[in-house]
C-alpha cells in the first residue's frame, strides 16, 4: 500500500519563478498544508533539498521511521520533494528525514513550518495561519500612521522580559496575557508603534531571538500563531502600529536547522570566508543563490501578509553589505571589482525593498546599519537601496558620549551635539536608544549619566527631550521610559517596582508628555525629514553648553523653540527672536512633576535690539541640566520698546543688566549673569532641596567700569569677526546665517549618501565658508 501519494501545489510558472529567485509567496507552496485527495483529508508536504538522495516525513504517526513515508522528487530538476499523506491533522509533530549522498540521515525541521513544539526535540507542527482579523479600519488607514510626515515614536520590546508572571517570575506571559497589559500601557505612554524583537522560533533564548531556526513560525514559548495575531490585532484596534525585527543576515548551526540542510551548504556559502560569521558563530545566507533569495523575500512577505505587520526592521545590515565585516586581512574574499561590498547582498536588499513596497506600499522597512553606506534610504530607481528609514547610529554614539561627560568638560565635546545637524537630512533616520545600549556592561541609560542621583536623572530627562525634539523618528527600548537602573536581562522582568519612587515615576511622566508633545505639535513631525523643519538659533555657546534651535511645521505659525542647558547652572539667557512674536513655555524637564528641582523656565524680559541675527530678543530663565520647549505666538501689537516682566518676587530692571567683562562675554548669555562655572550657581541634590520650592539663586555680574552694554557687545562681535560662518540653508535647512565651529563645517548635503557615523569618524566634503560682521 502506497503511503505517500503524488500531490503538488506548484505550477510550472511557480517553478520558473522559484529558480529565478523571483517567487515571493513560497509559504503558499512549501511546508505542510491541509489538503484533500480523492475525497480523503490529509496533509501535503513539500521541501527543497536538491542534493538529497531521498526525503521522508518522520513523525509520531509512523513511529519516526524514515522508511514509511518517502516523498516524491519532482521530475523537473527543481530539487523539490513533495507528496500527500492521508489522515495527518493539525497539530501533528513531524520532521524531515533527509538521506544525504554519503548515506547519512539528517533529521531536519521544516524551514516553512508555521509552529514548533516547545521541547528538546523541537519538531515542526502541522499548523495554520487562519485568523479572523478585526483591524480593517487600521489597515485601510495605516498609510497615514506610517507616513514620513507623521509622528513615529517606537517602543522597542522583548516579549519574554517585558513582564513576567506576578506569582511566578519565571513564567512567560502568553501573547494574550501580554495583550491585556501592553495595549493599555502603550496607549497611556503615547507611543505610536511597538517594535518586537524577533518573534520567530529560536531555540537559544540568550540569542534574544536573533538566531532563528523557524523563520515562518511564531515563537511557541508564548502561544500559537493565532495568539500572536490576537496581540497584533488588539494593538491595531487601538491605533498602535507593529514593527517586527527581521533577520535575513544569518542563522545558527543547530542540527535541525538550515545548516548543511541536505548534506551540502544549501542556504549558506561553503567557504567560511563567505559563509561563517566569526563574531556570532553563525552562518551567512548565500544571496547569490536564487532559491535562497526567494526563501528570504517570501519570509518578509509572510510576516507582512499573514501577521499584518506594519514594518520590518532589518537586523545587521552592515554585516550583510560588507565582505570584510568582523574579519581581518586575508579572512575575506573581495568582490569581482576587488572591493569589500557584498554586491549580491546589495542586490538582494534592493529586490527585497522593491518587492515589499510593491505589495505593501504603506509599510516601513528600517535598516539597522552603522556605516556610511551610500543611498540606503534612496529609492532603488534612483540608485539607492530602497529602505524607508535607517537607524541613526552616529547620533546615538555621539549623544551618549556627550552626556557621559561631566558637565564641566562638555564644552570640549560641544560638536557631538551640533554635528548631527550636518547630515540628519541626508537620509530618513530613526533615532535609536535601543536594547544594544543597555547590555554587556554598558550600564543602564540613567547610570550612563554623570553626577549624583539628582543630576543623573536631570541629565537623562534633558537627553530624552533633546531626542524627541530633534528631527527624525524615535525609538526607545523598554524600561528606558522609567529609567530602569539595572542593565536589561533577557531572563527576567523589567523592574516595575521602581515606579514606586518619585524619580522613576517622574521620568515615566516626562516620556508620556514628550510623546504627547511630539504627536500634537506638527512642528516636530510634519517636516522631520525636511531641512525646512530645523534651524539653529545658537549652536556655538560651548562655554555654557547651551543649545538653541527651532523646529518648524509646514505652516508659518507652527514653530517651537528648544533650549538645552546642559550644565548644572541656572542662567538668565538672552535669545534672538523674530519681530512680532512672543513665546510661551510648554515643557520644562526640570518641572517637579518629572522629579526636577522646580526651577522656573520663564521669559523674563523682551527687547527690541538685534541679537543672534534676529531683530528682537527675549531673556529666558534656564533651569539647570534641563531642556525647555517654547511655542511661538503672534503678538497682537508688537512692542516698540524694551519692557520688564515681573518674575516671582523680583523685577528685572534694564538698568541692572550691565555687561560682563569682555573675556567672559558669551553671545547667548544674558549680560546679567556670569558665564564661568565657579561664579554661576551649581545645582546639586546634596546642597539644594528643590522639592521644597527653594528658588535657585542667580549671581549678578560685576560690570566692568566705563564700558556700556553696546560697547561690550560691539567688541565681542569684533573679536569673533574672524570666525568662519556658513549659511544654514545649505547645511541646516535655515534661511538665517549661523556660525558653526570648525568641526561641524564638514557637511555633504548634496551627496545624499546618508553618511552618519560619529563626529570623529565622519568624512564628508567641506562647505565653503563666508565671513560676516553682522551684529550678534
Amino acid at each position: 500500500m502506497q503511503n505517500v501519494h503524488p500531490y503538488s501545489r506548484f505550477t510550472e510558472h511557480d517553478i520558473y519563478l522559484f529558480r529565478e529567485g523571483k517567487h515571493y509567496r513560497l509559504y503558499d507552496k512549501f511546508g505542510s498544508h491541509e489538503a484533500e485527495l480523492d475525497g480523503k483529508a490529509g496533509t501535503c508536504f513539500s521541501l527543497w533539498a536538491p542534493h538529497a538522495e531521498e526525503v521522508s516525513v518522520i513523525a509520531d504517526f509512523n513511529g519516526w521511521d524514515s522508511e514509511r513515508h518517502r516523498l516524491l522528487p519532482r521530475w523537473d530538476g527543481s530539487g523539490i520533494w513533495e507528496g500527500f499523506i492521508a489522515d495527518v491533522k493539525w497539530g501533528a509533530p513531524y520532521k524531515y528525514g533527509i538521506r544525504t549522498k554519503t548515506g547519512a540521515l539528517l533529521e531536519k525541521s521544516d524551514p516553512y513550518a508555521l509552529s514548533f513544539e516547545q521541547n528538546v526535540q523541537a519538531a515542526s507542527l502541522v499548523s495554520t495561519t487562519w485568523y479572523e482579523w478585526n483591524d480593517s479600519e487600521w489597515m485601510s488607514g495605516r498609510h497615514k500612521n506610517n507616513s514620513l510626515q507623521a509622528p513615529i515614536s517606537v517602543y522597542e520590546m522583548h516579549l519574554g522580559s517585558w513582564m513576567r508572571g506576578t506569582e511566578d517570575p519565571e513564567r512567560f506571559l502568553s501573547y494574550r496575557e501580554i495583550a491585556e497589559r501592553l495595549v493599555p500601557y502603550i496607549k497611556e505612554m503615547g507611543f505610536t508603534h511597538v517594535e518586537f524583537m524577533p518573534v520567530m522560533e529560536h531555540p537559544y533564548e540568550p540569542s534574544w531571538g536573533y538566531q532563528i531556526t523557524g523563520f515562518f513560525a511564531a515563537n511557541s514559548r508564548f502561544g500559537a500563531p493565532q495568539d500572536l495575531m490576537f496581540l497584533i490585532d488588539e494593538l491595531h484596534r487601538n491605533n498602535i502600529g507593529v514593527i517586527l525585527d527581521w533577520v535575513p543576515s544569518h542563522f545558527p548551526g543547530d542540527a535541525n536547522g538550515l545548516h548543511v540542510f541536505d548534506g551540502t551548504y544549501l542556504y549558506e556559502h561553503e567557504d567560511p570566508r563567505q559563509g561563517f560569521h566569526p563574531q556570532w558563530s553563525s552562518y551567512l545566507f548565500n544571496y547569490g543563490r536564487p532559491e535562497v533569495k526567494s526563501f528570504l523575500i517570501s519570509n518578509a512577505m509572510f510576516w507582512l501578509d499573514r501577521y499584518h505587520a506594519d514594518g520590518l526592521r532589518v537586523d545587521a545590515v552592515t554585516s550583510m553589505l560588507y565582505l570584510d565585516y568582523a574579519r581581518e586581512v586575508g579572512e575575506w574574499i573581495p568582490n569581482l571589482f576587488g572591493g569589500n561590498v557584498n554586491l549580491e547582498a546589495k542586490e538582494f536588499l534592493q529586490e527585497f525593498n522593491i518587492a515589499v513596497y510593491r505589495e505593501f506600499p504603506e509599510i516601513l522597512t528600517i535598516a539597522e546599519e552603522s556605516s556610511d553606506f551610500p543611498l540606503l534610504t534612496t529609492p532603488v530607481h534612483d540608485g539607492g537601496i530602497g529602505f524607508g528609514m535607517k537607524w541613526m547610529m552616529g547620533w546615538m554614539h555621539d549623544t551618549l558620549k556627550y552626556f557621559k561627560e561631566d558637565p564641566v568638560n562638555r564644552k570640549y565635546e560641544h560638536n557631538k551635539i551640533t554635528f548631527s545637524s550636518a547630515y540628519v537630512f541626508n537620509a530618513n533616520y530613526m533615532m535609536p536608544l535601543s536594547h544594544d545600549e543597555v547590555v554587556h556592561g554598558k550600564a543602564s541609560m540613567v547610570y550612563k549619566m554623570p553626577g549624583d542621583e539628582w543630576q543623573k536623572f536631570a541629565n537623562l530627562r534633558a537627553l530624552y527631550a533633546y531626542m524627541f525634539t530633534h528631527p527624525a523618528a524615535k525609538l526607545l527600548f523598554m524600561g528606558n521610559e522609567f529609567a530602569q537602573t539595572a542593565e536589561w536581562k533577557f531572563a527576567a522582568s523589567l523592574d516595575w517596582h521602581l515606579l514606586e519612587h518619585n524619580y522613576h515615576k517622574g521620568m515615566q511622566q516626562l516620556v508620556k508628555d514628550l510623546n504627547r508633545l511630539y504627536r500634537n505639535e506638527p512642528a516636530l513631525y510634519s517636516s522631520q525629514f525636511d531641512p525646512s523643519g530645523f534651524e539653529w538659533v545658537e549652536a556655538n555657546d560651548d562655554a555654557n553648553s547651551v543649545f538653541v534651535y527651532l523646529r518648524k511645521g509646514r505652516k508659518d505659525e507652527e514653530v517651537l523653540m528648544i533650549v538645552l542647558n546642559l550644565t548644572p547652572n541656572v542662567l538668565d539667557y538672552k535669545i534672538g527672536v523674530n519681530e512680532g512674536t512672543s513665546w510661551a513655555t510648554v515643557l520644562n524637564t526640570d518641572d517637579q512633576k518629572y522629579g526636577g528641582s522646580g526651577a522656573p523656565a520663564l521669559v523674563t524680559d523682551e527687547e527690541d535690539d538685534e541679537w543672534m541675527y534676529r531683530p528682537n530678543a527675549i531673556v529666558l530663565s534656564l533651569p539647570p541640566l534641563a531642556a525647555v520647549v517654547l511655542r511661538q505666538q503672534q503678538k497682537v501689537s508688537p512692542p516698540n520698546r524694551r519692557r520688564t516682566i515681573n518674575k516671582s518676587d523680583k523685577t528685572l530692571n534694564p538698568s541692572e543688566k550691565m555687561s560682563l567683562p569682555k573675556k567672559e562675554k558669551r553671545p547667548g548669555l544674558f549680560a546679567g549673569s556670569e558665564s564661568t562655572a565657579d561664579t554661576e550657581k551649581k545645582i546639586d541634590a546634596k546642597t539644594i532641596d528643590f522639592q521644597q520650592s527653594k528658588k535657585p539663586a542667580r549671581q549678578p555680574a560685576e560690570p566692568k567700569a566705563g564700558k556700556s552694554k553696546k560697547e561690550t557687545t560691539k567688541k565681542s562681535v569684533d573679536k569673533k569677526s574672524d570666525s568662519a560662518f556658513i549659511s544654514s540653508s545649505s547645511v541646516l535647512g535655515s534661511n538665517t546665517e549661523q556660525k558653526i565651529d570648525a568641526k561641524t563645517l564638514e557637511a555633504n548635503r548634496d551627496s545624499g549618501n546618508g553618511a552618519e557615523t560619529s563626529a570623529e569618524g565622519e568624512v564628508i566634503k567641506p562647505v565653503k565658508s563666508a565671513k560676516t560682521g553682522r551684529k550678534k
